[in-house]
């Protein structure tokens, strides 16, 4: 069943206008009695098709149920912003693989350092990444792609999680040896190509981030986030 994301959700009748009403009629040529989904906030609104007119597609909701794809736990995956177009590549896949949530910052390694205005120009492509990839793996919601940060910034943020990772190239614990019982909001930070100074993973430790260690291979910076994700979403239940 197609799979659509509403920002105006309703209990009776849900009316599509714009790109994605003209992808309902032109791309998928759908008619109406043909069934389809709206999701909002975790919650999949499933609909009949009652009219498709020239300027929107009006559907009618028959029951709202939790979006079942949706991981038990919240991630945020904190990134040293990496080069070229890796960013872009971590978004979509982290997406399919459950994250909620995706920080860019600018650590002291980073190659690539964009200000925050041309930061900002490339966000509404990152974000429809982001929902391009929910839509693709049947999420419940779109991750949330946030403005750029510093690295203190990111740091300050971690705070608020129950549970705060830092990936650390010198050791750390392995995934498999952390207690993810009852933390529902779940962070991690990892490095640019040139992975972190000792400082700045000194200052997340001291924020209370747990050090993890990957192993003696060294991953490439758009492959670490993408491996951390898969193997916490394993290790807490959603995979």
């Amino acid at each position: 069943m197609p799979r659509f994301f509403t920002d105006s959700p309703a209990e009776d009748v849900i009316i599509v206008k714009g790109s994605d009403a003209d992808h309902i009629r032109f791309s998928l040529r759908m008619k109406p009695g043909e069934r389809i989904t709206f999701c909002h906030g975790g919650m999949d609104h499933n609909c009949i098709i009652e009219k498709i007119t020239e300027d929107e597609v009006i559907c009618r909701v028959e029951n709202i149920s939790p979006t079942l794809s949706e991981p038990t736990v919240q991630l945020t995956v904190y990134q040293a912003y990496p080069k070229k177009d890796k960013l872009e590549l971590i978004i979509q896949k982290t997406t399919e693989l459950g994250v909620t949530r995706i920080v860019p910052f600018i650590s002291s390694r980073c190659v690539a350092r964009p200000d925050k205005a041309s930061y900002e120009k490339k966000l509404p492509r990152l974000k429809k990444i982001s929902e391009e990839a929910a839509k693709q793996s049947g999420r419940g919601i779109i991750p949330e792609i946030t403005s750029l940060m510093t690295i203190n910034e990111a740091i300050e943020d971690m705070k608020k999680n129950d549970l705060s990772l830092v990936c650390y190239e010198n050791g750390g614990e392995k995934l498999s040896g952390i207690s993810f019982s009852e933390k529902k909001n779940i962070g991690v930070m990892i490095g640019s190509e040139g992975g972190f100074e000792r400082s700045e993973t000194d200052r997340a430790i001291n924020a209370g981030a747990v050090p993890i260690w990957l192993g003696e291979r060294i991953l490439r910076c758009e492959t670490c986030p993408i491996a951390v994700t898969a193997i916490i979403m394993n290790l807490t239940g959603n995979m």
